[in-house]
């Protein structure tokens, strides 16, 4: 589960071309569709907290969990810059814990894909329906196994700005159903102008919708749709990423 702790001081220079405006247009028409106006809200996997931003900026209180230190060290930078008040927990989604409930949980960016075990996942899930207040929202997306094999493959990428670069290396296990990532980068010393070499290797599943929706139920929640990326369409074959939303439906109000 460990990923991207190097990586982090660097990460949204190479994330620089997600439309994360697009992202929250997209969450709060799932919310709209489904009659939910969420007032506080869980973001699992919240990375350097760019959703958790715009969430906040939405009038939504936000609290962000992560399981990288340097992450949210980045977030909290970020919000203090911006004046926003946000609770960064350092917690494993696995074993997360709040002090109450929430209406809207999202966890987004694959960071769920990097749960590679089904129980591990279904434990997740069993949290997020203990932590959602009844009737909420759980809001999430998954790298298909499609984008696995056709699209990451055994391809490898690079990217370079003037202060940093990537070599980003993959290898899909399709018996497994583990995709390796391994990633080479290098960050300039702005005081020395040379560049520190950094490695690491992240691994994600891949989950079929019939084991994700499956998981879902075992936890206790309602199912309520699966969508392909930033549409209300079913997902194709081709889809590289996937949305799905389930509901809280167990507790009395």
């Amino acid at each position: 589960m460990e990923a991207y702790e190097s990586f982090a001081s660097v990460y949204d220079i190479f994330m620089d071309d997600v439309d994360y405006d697009m992202w929250l247009d997209y969450i709060k028409d799932i919310c709209k569709k489904e009659g939910l106006t969420p007032k506080l809200g869980l973001d699992l996997g919240c990375g350097t907290g760019n959703m958790t931003h715009l969430l906040v900026k939405e009038g939504i209180d936000m609290i962000g969990i992560d399981i990288s230190e340097q992450m949210l060290s980045e977030a909290t930078k970020k919000a203090k810059t911006d004046g926003l008040d946000i609770l960064y927990l350092l917690q494993d989604m696995r074993e997360f814990e709040l002090y109450g409930t929430v209406d809207l949980i999202i966890s987004l960016c694959d960071s769920l894909n990097y749960i590679t075990e089904a129980d591990e996942l279904l434990e997740v899930f069993r949290l997020v329906n203990n932590y959602l207040d009844p009737g909420g929202l759980f809001i999430f997306d998954l790298n298909t196994e499609y984008k696995f094999k056709n699209v990451l493959g055994d391809n490898t990428f690079s990217y370079t700005t003037d202060d940093a670069a990537y070599i980003w290396e993959n290898c899909y296990d399709e018996e497994e159903k583990i995709n390796e990532y391994y990633v080479n980068f290098f960050i300039k010393d702005n005081n020395t102008d040379k560049y520190t070499r950094f490695e690491e290797f992240h691994y994600e599943k891949s989950y079929s919708i019939e084991e994700v929706k499956e998981l879902i139920s075992k936890a206790g929640l309602e199912f309520v749709a699966v969508y392909d990326a930033f549409t209300f369409d079913e997902p194709k074959d081709d889809s590289t990423r996937i949305y799905f939303v389930a509901r809280e439906k167990g507790k009395s109000k």
